[in-house]
């Protein structure tokens, strides 16, 4: 979550979700009033804690969940008409020249006015913010927020009972982190040839509800993404899958996934240092491509570099798949269940596998079909190039490492990774 040091800011709170209509709101706001960034944040005690930001909120250090201190003596000074809620130029409006939220914010410019909530109780602010001066700015531009203002309140959310609700599942996540995280199962992964497990790869499982709702893994990492506590989720996973790398069969690799905000949030600084980080495989799942991003392709380049070995999940699912190949030439491509099932019944799949496992071999990469779960699969993917596997066929996911690493195929937990 974001956070930062100066003394007019406090630690990040719990986020809300970005509601996509409130944010479209911001961004027509935003536009029209011509700042560099829109924001909506609520009174939280003493604090005004930020939840949605459109525009550039990194410039401001703005972010979801940031929080000001002190942030309840500017909502009074508002009401009492201390403070303008329009400013073309701060460096020119002795009452704002020197305030030291506006200089760690780096706002020459601002607009601004109080939100309540459905009830009239006051919420929080509605800002945008400029960082040079907008001198055409006048008082007309704070009616207009207000009337934007309103319309959040009286058309859009009840912004306090999703505040409420997301705070439940932050601190939900928190406690789960903060007591070692979820537990780890073991899924093999075989060269189907000859049934050896080559490695395994670490899969979560959480409680079977998250904030009285039931929530499957997948819906866990969704819930701690919205409330800024994706990345620290999934350390959180791989730190305790990565306590089996000392004790795991000579030959066999471990594979943790990740998503590329993990790679560069902490998994360097982790996965670097481990005496055994050759055996280690880093799945990098993400359905949008991220190998424009240089901090991404620097952080994945520091993994390799220390011998650290890098996969992609799911090819053949997305759009992407093909370019993102080209530019990370990882060390192992797994194909996508949606290709592996039925592939012995559709011609097509089969030519989608052959060409990867093509593709693979022209930048050294080996090819791991997931969800194989037939031996007419398994076969078929062996018939177009595919020599390692993983699924139920191959064995289930299991808590028990010697199963997960046994020479037959195990019968693990229920249920699909």
């Amino acid at each position: 979550m974001a956070t930062t040091n100066d003394a007019t800011f406090g630690p990040a709170g719990e986020v809300l979700e970005p509601d996509q209509k409130v944010t479209e709101l911001l961004d027509v706001l935003r536009h029209h009033l011509a700042m560099d960034v829109a924001v909506l944040s609520m009174w939280d005690g003493d604090l005004l804690v930020t939840q949605v930001v459109s525009g550039d909120g990194d410039s401001f250090g703005l972010a979801p969940g940031v929080t000001i201190r002190r942030g309840k003596d500017l909502g009074r000074k508002m009401e009492a008409g201390e403070v303008p809620t329009v400013v073309g130029d701060t460096h020119e409006d002795a009452r704002m020249a020197d305030s030291p939220l506006l200089r760690r914010l780096r706002a020459r410019a601002y607009v601004t006015t109080c939100l309540t909530d459905t009830t009239g109780a006051p919420y929080g602010l509605l800002m945008a913010l400029a960082h040079h001066p907008r001198p055409a700015l006048q008082d007309r531009e704070s009616r207009f927020l207000s009337e934007v203002a309103d319309f959040i309140r009286d058309s859009l959310i009840d912004l306090r009972r999703i505040w409420e609700e997301r705070s439940r599942v932050w601190h939900a996540i928190c406690d789960l982190v903060d007591n070692e995280g979820p537990g780890i199962v073991y899924q093999p992964i075989r060269r189907m040839t000859t049934n050896a497990v080559v490695g395994i790869e670490a899969l979560s499982r959480f409680p079977a509800r998250c904030c009285d709702r039931i929530r499957d893994p997948q819906g866990w990492f969704a819930d701690a993404a919205l409330v800024g506590l994706g990345a620290e989720l999934e350390l959180a996973s791989i730190q305790r899958a990565i306590t089996v790398l000392p004790h795991l069969p000579a030959g066999v690799k471990l594979a943790v996934n990740a998503s590329p905000k993990t790679v560069t949030a902490g998994l360097v600084a982790i996965a670097c240092d481990l005496p055994e980080r050759d055996r280690l495989v880093v799945e990098v799942t993400e359905h949008e491509n991220y190998t424009g991003c240089a901090e991404v392709m620097r952080a994945v380049d520091c993994l390799r570099d220390h011998g650290i070995h890098i996969a992609v999940d799911d090819a053949g699912a997305g759009y992407s798949d093909l370019e993102q190949l080209l530019r990370l030439r990882p060390d192992v491509v797994k194909l996508d269940c949606v290709i592996t099932r039925g592939i012995d019944q559709d011609p097509a799949r089969r030519a989608v596998a052959a060409g990867i496992v093509r593709l693979a071999e022209e930048i050294d990469g080996k090819v791991i079909a997931e969800g194989i779960e037939t031996t007419a699969e398994r076969d078929s993917a062996i018939g177009v190039g595919v020599h390692y596997g993983q699924g139920y066929l191959l064995g289930k996911p299991t808590p028990e490492l010697a199963v997960a690493c046994s020479v037959s195929p195990g019968v693990g937990e229920g249920g699909r990774a």
